[in-house]
């Protein structure tokens, strides 16, 4: 035991009594952090696992610090016995007696051990001092850092070990439950892209357990600006990017175990679509010789044939079904179903170029009956001029091959004639109400 100070400083009685009380909390504070330590389930694992990586070198320095701790622990507490015993021999202390407890409860302590963690020689890599002199309350807050030290790891690793392996287990499981799926219909390694992914995750898996049960500390995170021991997250990463590739699996499968259900149905849709685009191309090639039967100087566009390609496809998807090969059937079928609308919606577009002219035709045909009805309304049906120009756009029209353009500006001549004629009918009708108003007036 060391000096207790500069000479003559000795307590008081009070002041020693306040002493020992403060010590005894933090003796009791200190025993019970430790023996929640001593049985903390992470120190336990931690103990008894093959450790490897961050874990295997913080463990080790945990360790040494546990290790310190205790031996401070310990003579701490015979340090404070010795006290608790000069204390209590008498109710009124003698001045050697108080001089014992300066020395006892001031003093500085022998603290034995190799490089004590936390200290700047073990830290900056110098040679291990045999003993360090300090204080009891040097003592207690360097036990402080010692189970802060051993806590962190220990907390750390055991929040790691509490939240991932267990996860990993159970979407382990779930891939088992997608791989029998995915070979039932005949997702295999090699054969589809899908199978290849799930052997791939079940590797990460199996490589990420592995890693998180040998170094639990390289997948902890801490809380940055913390300094509490333990106060981080698990690192998830790894096994949120697997649960993600493996519901993209899950996903590929689901869509071929569809197709196994309703292949029949989808592949009577792909040949009744294919049917209307074939029939729609038909029509499209009847009605263009019409067209060029009927209409005159006018550009019709000509007709393709049905794609045999898609023809072709349509039979291999109906082989696949039939040899139950359903992860071929899977792309197939969804690229055909998109082709095949592609190509209803070309032969319609085909027709409605080919049947175009008669469209206009028929339009024609309409404005020019239209016309004679309503000139026909208010009493212009014998005139000459009118009659001339219907009887010369009407003949155009109802001719084959019928001149679009010249029936067109027939019809315009027709047309504007009528209105000329109707607009010169309802001035002569002003003109007559207006003569009716003033012979009234006289």
């Amino acid at each position: 035991m060391g000096p207790a100070g500069p000479a003559g400083e000795v307590m008081s009685r009070e002041e020693a009594d306040r002493a020992l009380e403060r010590l005894e909390a933090e003796h009791e504070a200190v025993e019970t952090s430790l023996l929640a330590l001593q049985d903390h389930a992470g120190r336990r694992l931690l103990e008894g696992a093959r450790l490897a990586g961050t874990t295997a070198h913080r463990w080790t320095r945990a360790e040494a610090a546990l290790t310190s701790l205790w031996n401070g622990f310990e003579i701490y507490s015979r340090t404070l016995e010795r006290a608790r015993e000069l204390r209590a021999r008498r109710r009124w202390p003698s001045r050697e007696d108080l001089a014992e407890l300066t020395r006892l409860l001031r003093g500085t302590l022998t603290v034995p051990g190799g490089a004590l963690p936390g200290t700047s020689g073990a830290d900056q890599g110098e040679a291990p001092r045999l003993a360090e002199e300090m204080t009891l309350g040097r003592l207690v807050a360097r036990m402080n850092e010692w189970y802060a030290q051993a806590l962190d790891v220990v907390a750390a690793a055991d929040s790691v070990w509490s939240a991932l392996p267990a996860r990993i287990d159970l979407l382990a499981a779930e891939l088992g439950r997608v791989r029998s799926l995915a070979y039932s219909v005949g997702v295999r390694p090699g054969e589809h892209p899908a199978a290849d992914d799930l052997e791939r995750t079940t590797a990460e898996l199996a490589s990420l357990r592995e890693e998180v049960v040998c170094d639990p500390l390289a997948f902890w995170i801490s809380t940055p600006g913390s300094g509490a021991p333990g106060d981080g997250r698990p690192d998830t990463a790894r096994y949120d990017a697997a649960a993600r590739a493996l519901e993209d699996v899950r996903r590929e499968i689901d869509a071929v175990l569809a197709v196994r259900q309703d292949a029949e149905q989808r592949l009577m849709r792909l040949r009744d679509v294919l049917s209307r685009a074939d029939r729609t191309l038909a029509e499209a090639r009847t009605a263009r010789g019409e067209v060029l039967a009927k209409i005159a100087a006018s550009e019709v566009p000509a007709v393709s044939g049905p794609p045999t390609v898609l023809q072709e496809q349509l039979s291999t998807a109906a082989e696949y079904r039939r040899r139950a090969q359903w992860h071929r059937l899977s792309p197939l079928l969804e690229s055909l179903e998109e082709r095949a609308e592609e190509e209803l919606q070309r032969a319609r577009a085909q027709l409605s170029a080919v049947t175009a002219p008669l469209a206009v035709r028929a339009e024609l045909r309409g404005r020019l009956d239209a016309y004679k009805a309503k000139v026909a309304q208010n009493g212009l049906a014998e005139d000459r001029i009118l009659i001339e120009r219907y009887d010369i756009a009407r003949r155009m029209l109802w001719s084959a091959p019928c001149d679009l353009r010249a029936a067109e500006d027939a019809v315009l001549r027709y047309q504007r004639a009528a209105q000329e004629a109707l607009a010169q009918l309802r001035e002569e009708a002003r003109g007559a109400a207006g003569g009716a108003m003033n012979m009234g007036a006289e």
